[in-house]
């Protein structure tokens, strides 16, 4: 009985904090307040640990973070759906469409559950592999044009095509495979030498137990070092594009790595997300990161 107490104080909470959250909303909010939030999949960390998976990886307002899963959830909505209309088979539309069924499930995806605030995690299964870089491209072209709401919690959403684990031998061969299916895309369509750019974001990592417990580092792990990452991206790029040169100001393609703080994984478990992005989805300044949907994002209140 004790434990049953407990839990309805624990529900009566949460549902004080939603009412509090749901105070002020806009229409566009209010709207958004009524999507349940999805249960945490706490088999996907074991999976992320396995297989390679796509997905989305979203900066938010720290602890605003059920707000904005809801938000994630209906701007990813529309734009994942249109994504599998166009490329899958009339079943797996219809498989898609029921999963829509007011439990803030979203075509397939998984919340995963992290260790670090700010921070919004969804994955694909191994097997599905969507064009998320298109569905990024096609949420920032509709924030900009202001055919979709500019969101409020989430501030980037970053496009993940491939994950795998922090070791030199996986992340050269992600980022090989990934860099080929760039160029193989554009074909005649780049300038020579190539310009490229990688960028790093090892956000959450300090929060690890491993780190915690290596303060000064790791041979296992030589690729927590900024520059040794940068190293083997730009060797991986240099392999599969010969005639390639780093350039920091107007790269034609960066690669963006994506240290995952995944919560319930086993003590030196590291995760990357990896993604080769063009221009269009790039900002330079005043670091190399995926394109804001706002402009209001105000330093402290987001996962840096």
């Amino acid at each position: 009985m004790a434990e049953d107490g407990a839990g309805t104080r624990k529900r009566e909470e949460e549902e004080e904090e939603e009412e509090e959250e749901e105070k002020g909303m806009s229409p566009w909010e209010q709207h958004s307040a009524v999507i349940s939030i999805p249960r945490f999949d706490y088999n996907a960390p074991s999976s992320l640990l396995r297989f390679s998976h796509s997905g989305f990886l979203i900066t938010c307002s720290i602890k605003r973070e059920k707000s904005a899963t809801k938000e994630a959830i209906s701007i990813l909505h529309k734009f994942v759906d249109d994504c599998l209309e166009n490329t899958t088979s009339k079943k797996r539309r219809i498989s898609a469409e029921e999963t829509h069924s007011g439990d803030g499930k979203l075509s397939g995806l998984s919340l995963v559950k992290l260790t670090r605030n700010g921070l919004l995690l969804f994955t694909f299964p191994n097997n599905s592999l969507p064009d998320t870089v298109n569905i990024v491209s096609n949420i920032i072209q509709a924030v900009e044009s202001g055919s979709v709401s500019v969101p409020v919690w989430c501030h980037r959403i970053f496009p993940i095509q491939a994950t795998c684990g922090l070791n030199e031998k996986e992340l050269q061969e992600v980022v090989s495979a990934l860099v080929k299916k760039f160029m193989d895309a554009k074909q005649d369509k780049l300038e020579r030498p190539l310009k490229f750019a990688v960028g790093y974001n090892r956000r959450g990592i300090e929060e690890t137990k491993f780190v915690k417990e290596n303060p000064n580092g790791s041979d296992v792990f030589s690729l927590l070092d900024r520059n040794k990452c940068f190293g083997v991206v730009a060797s991986a790029v240099n392999h599969v594009v010969e005639d390639s040169v780093v350039d920091l100001r107007s790269p034609e393609l960066s690669v963006l790595v994506e240290f995952l703080p995944l919560s319930g994984v086993p003590n030196g478990s590291m995760v990357v997300a990896v993604s080769v992005l063009p221009r269009n989805l790039i900002s330079t300044k005043p670091r190399l990161c995926v394109k804001a949907l706002t402009s209001n994002t105000m330093k402290g209140s987001v996962a840096q």
